[in-house]
């Protein structure tokens, strides 16, 4: 039992449900097959269903006689299932069947029994074909569930028994998914639970808390790209789960009720309707765009209101922290050793990264014979050299020189310089604060002076500019190592170590390692291409390592500043 009770927030989400359900009513003539164009009766007969459900999840929620706007489109969703050109359809396409049988179901729950119907609908099901071609297990699922609804006796395994190969239930890695998948792991919920109605009997190895936290690492995500759709269906989800005390639920509510529009309708993400489908036609592409978004807001909210969802307290999730300690000391070894076979002006980010790295495995005598070679063969670089790579990776290399007593003229000359001409300044913007602090941590600028210099609106000194988590599965889909390397070191240094979105990116990155110990998979043959490519790769993947096991406590010696 949940002991949460209804918050604020319940009238603006009632509201939210109303507005969305009158959009739908005033456009219900468009869920109409026999209405619609020959390119777009597979697209309304797909709404129809869709709609239909709704009114009839909202009879089944919620005991009180459905209001005027929901009663409208069940008197329409009846009026189009009556018809035989409709029903009559499941005989002759029996593939399609659970785009007609969840009609059936929806009219069922609202009461609104029609025996013909349901009798095509037992006869195609025990038909050999149907109920039985191969589907992926959410589908299965969706089969299984509908014909619960509708009444239909069968043979087919039970939902227990095709649950355990969901991916839901197989801990999938969250950068890794696509929206195709997301809506699998939603829609498995949907099913499981019967829409919050009762308690699955989950895999025996399974953690509800788990799911929990699946959802509301996607939920993180689908929010930074503000895909309204995913939003929605990972809020009903949390719903169906009982989960009522979540941040990101509570955020999910905030973007979708700004999301929804004067009149109710909530826009969906690209790629909903073809271009083609539209062909010109201004209202139909506003209503197909945007019904199925709408659908699913409306929806979040009858489950939030609903007397009969299952509440429940939260399930605890395991803490669980990153190990990269052996991973990230290989890493460095191999950085190390390869980078001094290259031109130590290209290759100073590697050293900055080898130097934070090994101080924060504790462990600083990995970066010495490295930083000894550099700060020799750059003894008299010129000045282009060290501003090329900006005071990040220079302050870096400086502190990894500091630590050891090493000592570098050409060096030392540009941060003089470089600290001069700060102090000359009035200010500093927001965006230079976190150089200045570098200046700081050498003893070239006094914390005092610094603190005159940097704007009041400027960042903190630990917190460089972020990348966003968001864009960790476009990343992942084009291998692009050194961008999701980025976001889990600022994940990290934002204290989310142990979140679920950084230890999934941390464990693909783990896999990219060679038995080497550089990280990446070039996909090419030429190998001084492959060398400097891993180059690349290793050291930001090593610096995010450092810094998610500094993060998690597990380093003998913090690192004072981060590349």
């Amino acid at each position: 039992m949940d002991m949460t009770q209804p918050g604020d927030g319940s009238s603006q989400r009632r509201a939210v449900e109303t507005r969305a359900v009158a959009w739908l009513a005033a456009r219900r003539n468009l869920i109409d097959p026999a209405e619609a164009a020959t390119d777009r009766v597979l697209f309304a007969r797909k709404a129809l269903i869709e709609t239909a459900f709704l009114v009839g999840l909202r009879a089944r929620l919620d005991p009180e006689p459905l209001d005027d706007d929901y009663a409208a489109l069940l008197d329409q969703v009846e009026g189009i299932a009556a018809r035989p050109s409709y029903q009559e359809l499941i005989a002759r396409d029996e593939a399609a069947l659970l785009l007609y049988a969840g009609t059936y179901a929806a009219l069922r729950l609202c009461g609104r029994e029609a025996p013909e119907f349901r009798r095509v609908i037992a006869q195609a099901a025990a038909g050999g074909y149907a109920a039985v071609f191969e589907r992926i297990p959410y589908r299965q699922l969706d089969l299984l569930h509908t014909l619960e609804l509708c009444g239909v006796q069968h043979t087919l395994p039970a939902m227990d028994d095709v649950l355990p190969f969901t991916l839901l239930c197989n801990s999938p890695n969250v950068v890794k998914l696509a929206d195709r998948d997301i809506y699998a792991i939603t829609h498995t919920i949907f099913y499981a639970t019967d829409f919050g109605l009762r308690e699955p009997h989950w895999p025996r190895d399974f953690d509800p808390g788990a799911a929990v936290e699946l959802l509301e690492a996607l939920l993180d995500l689908t929010l930074g790209q503000e895909n309204a759709d995913l939003v929605g269906e990972l809020l009903c989800c949390l719903l169906c789960l009982g989960v009522r005390d979540s941040e990101e639920a509570r955020r999910a509510w905030e973007f979708l009720a700004a999301a929804q529009e004067a009149d109710g309708r909530v826009n969906g993400p690209p790629g909903v309707v073809h271009p083609g489908l539209a062909d010109g036609d201004d209202a139909y592409r506003h209503w197909a765009t945007g019904y199925h978004t709408t659908i699913v807001a409306a929806l979040a909210a009858l489950l939030d209101r609903s007397p009969r969802v299952v509440r429940r307290r939260r399930r605890s999730t395991p803490q669980v922290r990153p190990t990269v300690e052996q991973p990230l000391r290989r890493a460095v070894v191999w950085l190390a050793g390869t980078s001094r076979r290259h031109d130590p002006a290209t290759c100073l980010p590697a050293a900055a990264a080898v130097a934070y790295a090994a101080e924060a495995l504790g462990e600083p005598e990995l970066a010495r014979p490295l930083l000894l070679d550099f700060s020799e063969r750059l003894a008299d670089a010129d000045v282009g050299v060290w501003q090329g790579h900006g005071m990040e990776v220079v302050g870096e290399f400086a502190f990894g020189l500091r630590a050891h007593g090493i000592t570098c003229s050409s060096l030392d000359m540009f941060l003089k310089s470089t600290a001069a001409a700060v102090e000359l300044l009035d200010r500093v913007p927001p965006q230079a604060a976190y150089n200045v602090q570098r200046l700081v941590g050498l003893g070239l600028i006094s914390p005092r002076r610094a603190a005159a210099l940097i704007d009041d609106g400027a960042d903190a000194p630990h917190s460089a500019p972020g990348t966003a988590a968001a864009d960790l599965p476009a990343a992942w889909k084009n291998y692009h190592l050194g961008h999701i390397a980025g976001i889990v070191r600022d994940s990290a240094r934002a204290g989310r170590a142990q979140h679920r979105i950084t230890r999934d990116a941390v464990a693909f990155l783990l896999a990219q390692q060679s038995s080497c110990g550089a990280f990446g998979r070039p996909a090419c043959d030429d190998p001084a291409i492959r060398e400097r490519t891993m180059l690349s790769w290793t050291q930001s993947v090593i610096t995010a390592l450092a810094a998610v096991h500094a993060a998690c406590g597990t380093a003998l010696t913090a690192p004072r500043s981060h590349p």
